[in-house]
Parts: structure tokens; C-alpha cells; sequence
């Protein structure tokens, strides 16, 4: 049991560290970091409770509803929700960068929970493969959500643009996840490239965020000093 579950946690708190140490300004409370990931780790029963309803009562029964709508748009729409209504306005959401690590955290906390309930079930010899594909998958979801977030906060127009994107992207993306894996015979010869893409555009809105957080530090700075 100890062993299953180090295996499901540790790849969910390995990316979870690597993104927090990211940021180069004004590191998030870590006592809030631990916060909404467990809303992440909280949001798996019920989501899995609502997919189960829908599976059993075959509604919209088709691979294509199963990856977008009951698969995707569900576990994202949830995450942008916590996101939305307990971090977005938070006095330690204070910088662009910020929405990469409460986004990564709530994701990693959903994947984490997922992911110690299918090892507990199928075994510890599927967590090198869940390690590479579920979590980091939904890892990369949640950078790309709280990056639209951090631009929607600490941009001066297109504000609801950027939150509107901030859900419909991961949607997309967790939606062609899916559909690959439970739609296509010869998965793994396409989930590996969308793979690599995903972790290339991931690390493209880590890039990107940083820049901002960087010019958000100096741009206060420059007021604090006109200030004086």
C-alpha cells in the first residue's frame, strides 16, 4: 500500500515543485499552494460520481462526448471554476507567473487523487505510464490555464478574452487527449507527439509568464521609485 501510494503522489508533487520553483518573483505562500491543490484532490469524487451517472444512463454515449464534453469539459470547467472563485482575486495572486502555479496545483491535485485511485485498483506497474501521460497531461493543462489566468488579472484590456481562453484551450486540449486514447486503435503512435507538442507549448506559457512577471517586478518598482 505505502508503495502505491508513493508512486501516485510523487510525480504529482515532482511537477508541482518544479513549477513553483519557476518563480523567480515573490515565491507563493506555500500554505496556499497546499490549499488549492487539495481543492484539486477534492473535485475528483464528485466529477467521477457525474461521469459515472452519464455513463450509466448513456447519455450522448460516443467517443467524441465522452473526451470533450464528459471527460474534458467537466474536469476543466471545475478546475477554471476554483480557480476563478477562490485564487483569481487572492492578495498572493500577485504576479503573472503566479496563475502557472495555482493552475499547475489544482490540476496536479485532481491528477494525484486519479491517480492514486486507478493504481490502488490496477496495480503499481501502470505508474511509469500514468506518470508520463495522466499527470503530466493535466500538469500541463493547468499551466496553460493559469497562464490566461495571470494575463486576464494583470493585463489592462481583453481581460475577459483571456479568462474565456483560459478554459476553452484546456478543454480543447484535454479533449483531443482523450479522444486519442480511447478512440484510436494505434494510440500511442499519435498520444506521443501531442505529447511532446503539449509539453513544448506548456513550457512556451512558462517562458511567456515569467517575461511578464519580470516586466509586472519592474514596472512597480519604477512606480514605488516615482512614488518616493
Amino acid at each position: 500500500m505505502l508503495v502505491i501510494l508513493s508512486a501516485a503522489i510523487a510525480p504529482g508533487l515532482a511537477l508541482l515543485s518544479y513549477f513553483y520553483l519557476k518563480d523567480q518573483y515573490d515565491t507563493e505562500p506555500i500554505s496556499v499552494v497546499i490549499k488549492i491543490f487539495l481543492f484539486g484532490v477534492f473535485l475528483v469524487l464528485p466529477i467521477m460520481f457525474i461521469q459515472y451517472v452519464l455513463e450509466t444512463e448513456h447519455i450522448l454515449d460516443t467517443n467524441l462526448a465522452n473526451a470533450f464534453l464528459w471527460a474534458a469539459l467537466l474536469e476543466e470547467f471545475f478546475k477554471w471554476f476554483i480557480l476563478i472563485y477562490v485564487i483569481y482575486q487572492h492578495i498572493a495572486f500577485d504576479e503573472p507567473y503566479d496563475g502557472i502555479v495555482y493552475g499547475a496545483g489544482v490540476s496536479l491535485g485532481f491528477a494525484t487523487m486519479e491517480n492514486i485511485l486507478y493504481l490502488l485498483a490496477n496495480g503499481v506497474e501502470h505508474a511509469f505510464s500514468r506518470a508520463i501521460l495522466p499527470v503530466s497531461s493535466h500538469a500541463l493543462f493547468g499551466v496553460i490555464m493559469g497562464y490566461y489566468l495571470g494575463k486576464a488579472k494583470f493585463s489592462a484590456d481583453n481581460n475577459r478574452l483571456y479568462v474565456f481562453l483560459a478554459l476553452i484551450i484546456p478543454i480543447l486540449l484535454h479533449g483531443i487527449y482523450d479522444y486519442i486514447l480511447i478512440s484510436q486503435k494505434f494510440w500511442v503512435h499519435l498520444i506521443m507527439p501531442f505529447m511532446v507538442y503539449l509539453w513544448w507549448l506548456g513550457m512556451k506559457k512558462v517562458k511567456k509568464a515569467r517575461l511578464l512577471s519580470k516586466f509586472h517586478a519592474e514596472k512597480i518598482s519604477q512606480n514605488h521609485y516615482l512614488s518616493k
